[in-house]
């Protein structure tokens, strides 16, 4: 199955039942947690589904979208129009159009799990974020019900497999994405797990066993349908005295090099 194909039957699936529940966790997980995160760039990676940014403060925001997103925009994302509206980019996340740490804020929402190279994408959020910078990843977990349900359909034959997730992307463990952050120097700030529902397809089932959330975040947490990390880009030996001197408006001034590029410049990658 070819990228594009694979982003496409994800946004299929997001309009599921199932695919429904998990956005109202996952936005209320990223609203509570970009809230408070200050500064003065902040970058949405895909999903646009998600509006990642909606409660977030930064005074500029982008929502990218990689050449394969089949020409998704912040329209079809569903922009509700609190706060400034994201400028929408199109490039490949494994190389993005920013200076190095140039931003305050990195939201991966699966975007891992469908890019090309997760490691470099990865690589490239470490590159672009500033020191003390946030990185917000949100990925299906493999080790849940949801995670053995598919594996299960995996085993059918042909004719019969009937798959829960869509069938595509790397589903990254999460201890496994630790080791990567940790490598790459970020600190786990938080995280936690969601969607302990057994993989239903019903919307009224589904409801029924919403009292399962509390039972699951208490008895058994990692074995949640999705997780949510927030970790802090560290730099030896740097000390951001600076800030304290810098106003506001001197801050602002020094955007990324693709601020000041209108977004049909970047559709050429499409």
């Amino acid at each position: 199955m070819t990228r594009e194909a694979s982003i496409i039957e994800l946004a299929a699936w997001l309009q599921t039942p199932p695919g429904r529940y998990l956005l109202a966790w996952e936005q209320q997980q990223i609203d509570a947690a970009v809230a408070d995160l200050f500064g003065f760039h902040a970058l949405q990676l895909g999903l646009p589904e998600l509006t990642a940014l909606r409660a977030n403060r930064m005074p500029h925001r982008w929502l990218a979208l990689n050449g394969h997103d089949g020409g998704r925009s912040v329209a079809d994302a569903g922009e509700d129009g609190e706060g400034p509206a994201a400028v929408a980019l199109h490039c490949e996340f494994d190389a993005l159009p920013f200076e190095a740490a140039s931003l305050d804020l990195v939201v991966l929402p699966h975007a891992l799990e469908l890019a090309r190279d997760p490691h470099q994408t990865l690589r490239e959020v470490e590159r672009v974020l500033r020191p003390e910078g946030r990185v917000v990843i949100l990925g299906l977990n493999p080790a849940s019900a949801w995670g053995l349900r598919q594996n299960l359909g995996r085993l059918l034959p042909g004719h019969e497999r009937r798959l829960y997730l869509p069938r595509a992307g790397d589903f990254i463990g999460y201890w496994r994405l630790r080791d990567w952050l940790r490598l790459l120097s970020f600190d786990v700030e938080g995280a936690r797990f969601g969607a302990y529902c057994p993989p239903l397809r019903s919307a009224q089932w589904l409801a029924r066993w919403s009292w399962i959330e509390g039972i699951g975040q208490r008895w058994w947490p990692v074995l949640g349908a999705v997780y949510f990390i927030v970790a802090v880009k560290r730099v030896q030996g740097m000390r951001l005295i600076g800030l304290a001197r810098h106003s506001k408006a001197s801050a602002a001034k020094a955007a990324p090099a693709v601020a000041a590029l209108h977004p049909h410049h970047h559709r050429e990658q499409e």
